[in-house]
């Protein structure tokens, strides 16, 4: 049986990777600082470790016996890192660096690291292959890149199988009790704005796109979880090294959703149209071939799923 150090696996994401990979017959450490994660979504069956990706000597001694490592904790949200760019360069670069340098303290040799579509930028075709140009808006796309170059160069020196997965729109639950509870992220935005009876917003309205509004290729969580099982699973089994675009290959607009999300509560939200975030591409939508082949997975669910799974758990 084989162990894994899961960073940020309180989180929204990693509270669903870990339950993946404890039925994958695994055995799972938890290392989070508990700063946005959520101590009571840690499996029973998982160890926890309170502590952040930056304390090398604590990740160091997390990894003790560890095959291989998912790397979640980060901050994410793209308005915040325009107007903290420093923070997020300290946490999500400065981490990166904390946790493969324990890593090649110890020889642990395996990682799946949580990369972003926002790496993309504003991609010149749509769907976006991984080959595409890499030239993000956003600082915390800039994190992002970074984070991929540090793995890759850290992988040229020594022996270290590793994929990156390059996340499109998370959205849903894979259980009422794991919700997404982002402030940032756009179904829980309606929903909150919903409970205090406000009219959800429409950042932009002006983008080239069919109805205005930005198109984005939204994933059901659990299927996300399941990929970095498949990946653990793939670079566990061979020295691979490779970037995934982790989506459904299906683009929605904001408009889209918020037609999906006036269906499942039964009546019209009432959205608003309000200006442009900065950092907001038009369009991102993943082309998903190279992942379906190389990790033997493809996501199984749609737009309504999320959104109804998302509603069950806000309720």
């Amino acid at each position: 049986m084989s162990r894994w150090l899961l960073t940020g696996g309180a989180g929204y994401i990693g509270s669903h990777v870990a339950r993946d990979l404890l039925t994958s017959g695994r055995e799972v450490v938890v290392l989070d600082d508990l700063s946005s994660g959520i101590r009571e979504r840690v499996p029973g069956d998982a160890e926890l470790v309170v502590a952040s990706v930056l304390d090398t000597e604590a990740v160091r001694r997390a990894l003790e016996g560890v095959t291989g490592v998912v790397h979640l904790a980060a901050k994410k949200a793209v308005g915040e890192s325009v107007e903290m760019p420093l923070m997020y360069y300290r946490e999500n670069v400065g981490g990166v660096t904390s946790l493969l340098q324990a890593m090649d303290d110890v020889g642990t040799p395996c990682m799946v690291y949580s990369s972003s579509a926002a790496v993309y930028g504003e991609p010149p075709w749509s769907p976006i292959s991984e080959d595409s140009p890499l030239a993000p808006l956003s600082p915390y796309g800039e994190t992002k890149v970074i984070g991929e170059w540090m793995v890759r160069d850290v992988a040229a020196a020594r022996e270290l199988s590793w994929v990156a997965l390059r996340y499109f729109n998370v959205a849903g639950a894979g259980s009422p009790d794991l919700g997404d509870p982002s402030v940032n992220n756009l179904i829980p935005m309606v929903f909150r704005a919903l409970d205090q009876g406000e009219a959800p917003q429409i950042f932009g309205t002006d983008y080239p796109t069919p109805d205005g509004s930005c198109i984005r290729d939204y994933i059901h969580v659990s299927d996300l979880s399941a990929a970095h099982v498949a990946a653990a699973d793939l670079v566990e089994r061979e020295l691979v090294g490779v970037a995934l675009n982790v989506g459904t290959g299906v683009g929605s607009s904001v408009a889209e959703v918020m037609d999906a999300v006036s269906s499942v509560v039964g009546r019209d939200v009432g959205a608003v149209a309000v200006g442009r975030r900065a950092g907001d591409p038009p369009e991102l939508v993943a082309q998903v071939e190279r992942a379906q082949e190389m990790l033997g997975w493809s996501a199984q669910r749609g737009l309504a799923d999320m959104v109804e799974s998302a509603y069950a758990a806000r309720r």
